[in-house]
């Protein structure tokens, strides 16, 4: 897979994988995809490469979550 630039990446990149994620609270949301995402990177079912920028997604949307 290329480069994950954005959260609908994220999901997508969960949804290959059967996981959908919608609390109804963001940050609880992303918080969730981070703990996925970091479990399908540990059972290697992810590459470095779509593993750390997802996770660099996610930092980015949390921070910019937190800053409105």
């Amino acid at each position: 897979m290329s480069e994950i630039k954005n959260i609908l990446q994220v999901r997508d990149l969960l949804r290959r994988f059967g996981i959908a994620i919608y609390t109804g609270d963001r940050m609880g949301d992303y918080e969730m995809m981070e703990d996925e995402i970091r479990e399908l990177y540990k059972e290697k079912l992810l590459e470095i490469q779509e593993f750390s920028s997802a996770m660099s997604v996610l930092k980015r949307e949390k921070e910019s979550f937190k800053n409105r």
